[in-house]
């Protein structure tokens, strides 16, 4: 009875946050924004900061590769809430059954949604699935971060980011990225590097305000 309290009860907490904060945070994006007909690429931001992508992608025709663990089944009951589909699996559960359907998405016309370094981590390191879905599917990878003036960070194993309300926010968006080297670890590398420059810039962003 209590797992299926939980199971009703987080998913719509999770959702009610997010709507409150994205709606009380005054929120800028540096790049190019997201709106529906743009042509799909991969969505790639880090696992601490998946609370509040959906705000940025409202009307996205993608699905999200979120987890088979129990949280992973809060978070995708959650984001079915606010709209967005998720395929389920990682590099530890169903990864395989996860990559083939998100190939088969993206064959089909949809943008696929990932966090390169979950479900547990190392925390903000790409993995080498992000590559070989970028490869077999042929789009570009755009890495993603958010940051605001204030915030929280969880004690969990990612420092899970959350946004304090009635404060500002930005959303960076990097141009997009193929993994175009026959050589898998400079595809890598490049990622890598998309992402931690991406970070940087939204983690930065307020640092010369007063």
């Amino acid at each position: 009875m209590k797992q299926h309290l939980l199971a009703w009860l987080v998913p719509r907490v999770i959702f009610l946050a997010h709507k409150f904060l994205a709606f009380s945070i005054r929120w800028e994006f540096i790049g190019t924004r997201y709106t529906p007909g743009q042509a799909p690429y991969i969505l790639s931001f880090w696992h601490a900061r998946i609370l509040m992508m959906p705000y940025a992608y409202r009307g996205w025709n993608g699905s999200m590769l979120i987890s088979e663990h129990r949280d992973g089944a809060f978070i995708a009951d959650a984001v079915q809430l606010m709209g967005i589909n998720s395929s389920r699996g990682s590099s530890t559960r169903g990864g395989a059954r996860a990559l083939l359907e998100m190939i088969r998405l993206a064959r089909s016309g949809h943008s696929l949604g990932i966090t390169p370094d979950g479900p547990k981590g190392p925390r903000e390191i790409v993995q080498p699935g992000t590559v070989q879905l970028a490869k077999k599917s042929g789009m570009p990878l755009r890495a993603v971060c958010y940051a605001t003036k204030r915030q929280w960070r969880a004690n969990s194993w990612d420092r899970f980011y959350i946004p304090k309300p009635f404060t500002r926010g930005v959303f960076v968006i990097s141009d997009e990225i193929y993994a175009d080297s026959n050589d898998d670890s400079v595809n890598l590398d490049r990622f890598q590097a998309a992402m931690d420059e991406t970070q940087r810039r939204a983690d930065t962003y307020f640092d010369s305000d007063s």
